[in-house]
């Protein structure tokens, strides 16, 4: 049921600096337009103490690992502890957490990866939330605009919910792990500790504690 990819359900907002982005909301999507404002705000309220400020509209935590090869573009806020490695291309509107890992050739935009996600190895990153210690493996992507290009709808059965959103890639609740190859299409939402097989295409609501390997073969993780 759609009432169980609230945010309330997907995602630890004590894990993100954005946590006030999410507040008053109910869907993890609701908060994509936002993003690029939020990180204007915040971004002038951040410590220069903890907080280098190297371009216009551009936060990095002191503690963080660029690598220069890197391409990073405001608005952008880069937590402690994150690494940023080579190729990476950061277009904007991005909150990156704390330790988190933005990886070789991987390209991010529009997005809120909260603390300890690690998008490491040629992924595609917009329009997208990704939930604590979120994982996704090499090749994996959010894609985010239908072939149609008509407005995203999340479907969970027969509910739906018309988002409004041309562009709309993943949302991903706390502890997903996404295999290598897979691709997350429009109006994807996977609950908290889902498991996605390499080379999944991935379309609507996955449960939590579900491992997914296609729409006929869902299975509950067993403890």
């Amino acid at each position: 049921m759609l009432k169980d990819f609230t945010i309330a359900n997907l995602l630890d907002l004590n894990e993100t600096i954005a946590k006030d982005l999410f507040e008053g909301k109910t869907y993890p999507w609701e908060v994509l337009p936002e993003i690029g404002d939020f990180i204007l705000k915040l971004g002038q309220t951040l410590s220069e103490e903890e907080y280098d400020h190297p371009s216009e509209d551009v936060w990095i935590a002191k503690s963080v690992k660029v690598a220069p090869t890197a391409c990073i573009n405001g608005p952008v806020i880069i937590g402690k502890e994150a690494e940023v490695r080579h190729c990476a291309f950061i277009r904007g509107k991005a909150i990156i957490g704390e330790g988190a890992v933005v990886g070789n050739s991987t390209e991010l935009k529009n997005a809120v990866l909260f603390n300890k996600v690690q998008v490491p190895h040629y992924n595609y990153v917009g329009d997208a939330v990704l939930g604590y210690k979120s994982h996704m493996g090499a090749g994996s992507i959010c894609s985010n605009v239908k072939s149609d290009k008509k407005l995203v709808v999340v479907k969970d059965g027969d509910e739906k919910i018309e988002t409004g959103l041309k562009k709309f890639g993943a949302m991903l609740g706390d502890n997903v792990e996404v295999g290598c190859g897979s691709v997350l299409n429009p109006g994807t939402v996977i609950g908290c500790c889902c498991n996605i097989y390499p080379l999944s295409s991935v379309r609507g609501c996955v449960p939590a504690n579900h491992i997914y390997k296609s729409k006929t073969e869902i299975a509950e993780k067993r403890s």
